[in-house]
């Protein structure tokens, strides 16, 4: 039974983020670690409503009002055991995931939401540091084996539910160490990577294999592949980066997609030379004018980055107009996901945003590298379905910027070797089409993820890498049902 009156006692409330002028000088993470006291209240505030609209705003379909109850009461074995079994790693969506379980939370109708995704970090949390979370190792082996091209979220997911059920599993990743963008995406300012390697060591200690450093396509064809495993599941994200190509000045020197940032920062972050004897990212902000194009989460996590690399400016540009502070009613109603001012902990950082604009052309400096960016006030509107930009007459200007990052978005997976030795093409989304069972137009290969969905959410990976396993669990004639989210994959990704 909740506290009836725990919403009217309890305001919304997190753990105050370390200070700026302390934690840009390092790579740990922005938030410390919330005491029990201001998470049990939270965790009350909490309705345990009789039509939980979060558990449709999540895509795992988390029991967010009874881990919510097991935390007001102090059992937290119990909440860590509810909160595992519908997600495989929290800790992850806990501090990466936008929330979109709060933009639906009932609470929220009227009041500030459950600070739910805090609630969930901190329930893993308590779990590492009590020894809670421990290998759980198939009891017997199933005599199949399926191999996992790729180590990201959707990977992980899938390995470990069908490592879980007795198959013998292997995980292709072409990097050198495994997690996908969790390891070399997300700055560690967000996301630290003791998180990604305790779980790489929970899933080998439950049988996992990782072969690191292949390529599969080029290193391991994807005939060996299919002659070796019972079934194949692609999980390999959506690289692809967009890029400006017919913007003027594209060519310049000093003009990277977000990602080969990012990449370079956290191979230096983890101690890795980037190439031979180079001791430090080759694209770097230092002493540099930075120029961020894109308003999303990428374009964030470059602008955090450029303020520990001792930026001398740093400016983040949007074509979209300011979003309103608070959600429009009119425009996203109540449980859908609002479109909405979204500021990062990077933001308060420093640097500058600037909206409702687009770049004209990029100058060179006249040795061939860029130098500043023109850029133009612009007009957004909807025509048949499509965004049509109009630029302002009159008012160009120029903004120094000696680097220059493209962080607006991604066409999806790449044109990988091994999907034309599978006979897969991607669709026009970039992506790899299947049936609903999870399988590709290939017999005994499926797909998972952003290869599957196109860029989106960490939390919908891992559902789909659950629902994934689930299929791959069944094709191979498997005992009992693997737990999957219930969710239809097609939802669009604009309702989140």
């Amino acid at each position: 039974m909740p506290d009836p009156s725990g919403f009217l006692r309890f305001g919304r409330r997190l753990p105050d983020r370390r200070p700026v002028p302390v934690r840009i000088l390092d790579w740990n993470e922005v938030y410390p670690p919330a005491g029990d006291n201001l998470v049990r209240e939270q965790a009350t505030r909490c309705m345990d409503c009789g039509i939980p609209f979060c558990h449709d705003g999540c895509p795992l379909g988390n029991r967010i009002p009874d881990w919510n109850d097991l935390v007001r009461t102090g059992s937290w074995a119990s909440a860590v055991e509810s909160l595992h079994a519908t997600n495989n790693f929290p800790e992850f969506t806990g501090r990466l995931c936008p929330a979109p379980c709060e933009a639906a939370c009932v609470l929220g109708i009227g009041d500030d939401p459950v600070a739910i995704k805090q609630v969930e970090v901190s329930i893993i949390d308590h779990a590492f540091a009590d020894g809670l979370v421990t290998p759980q190792p198939a009891p017997e082996p199933s005599g199949r084996s399926v191999a996992v091209v790729g180590s990201g979220p959707a990977g992980l997911a899938a390995a470990q539910q069908l490592a879980r059920a007795g198959h013998a599993v292997t995980v292709f990743e072409r990097d050198d160490r495994p997690g996908g963008l969790l390891r070399y995406g997300i700055p560690d300012f967000k996301l630290e990577k003791r998180h990604v390697d305790r779980r790489v060591e929970q899933l080998v200690a439950e049988g996992v294999v990782f072969r690191t450093g292949v390529d599969v396509g080029v290193d391991v064809t994807a005939d060996q592949l299919r002659a070796g495993f019972d079934a194949v599941l692609l999980a390999t994200g959506a690289l692809a980066g967009r890029d400006t190509p017919q913007t003027e000045g594209r060519q310049l020197r000093g003009i990277h997609l977000a990602m080969d940032h990012l990449v370079q920062s956290n191979r230096f972050v983890a101690g890795e030379f980037v190439t031979g004897e180079v001791t430090a990212p080759e694209i770097t902000a230092e002493g540099k004018h930075v120029v961020i194009i894109g308003g999303g989460d990428t374009g964030a996590d470059c602008l955090g980055v450029a303020h520990r690399q001792n930026a001398v400016s740093v400016t983040q540009l949007d074509r979209y107009p300011l979003p309103p502070g608070v959600r429009d009613e009119g425009r996203d109603p109540w449980p859908t996901w609002p479109w909405v001012l979204r500021n990062y902990a990077a933001h308060e950082e420093g640097g500058d945003r600037v909206f409702s604009v687009a770049v004209q052309r990029f100058v060179d400096d006249g040795t061939g590298a860029v130098r500043a960016i023109v850029l133009a006030d612009v007009v957004v509107e909807r025509v048949n379905g499509r965004g049509v930009v109009t630029q302002v007459p009159g008012s160009e200007r120029e903004i120094p910027a000696d680097l220059v990052l493209l962080a607006i978005g991604f066409e999806g997976t790449d044109a990988l070797p091994a999907l034309a030795q599978l006979g897969l093409e991607r669709s026009d989304r970039g992506t790899v089409e299947a049936d609903e069972n999870w399988q590709t137009g290939t017999p005994g290969v499926f797909v998972a993820g952003d290869a599957h969905k196109g860029a989106s959410l960490i939390v919908w990976a891992i559902a789909e890498g659950r629902s994934a396993a689930a299929a791959i669990h069944a094709y191979l004639g498997g005992t009992g049902t693997l737990p999957a989210p219930v969710r239809p994959s097609s939802r669009p990704l604009a309702a989140i």
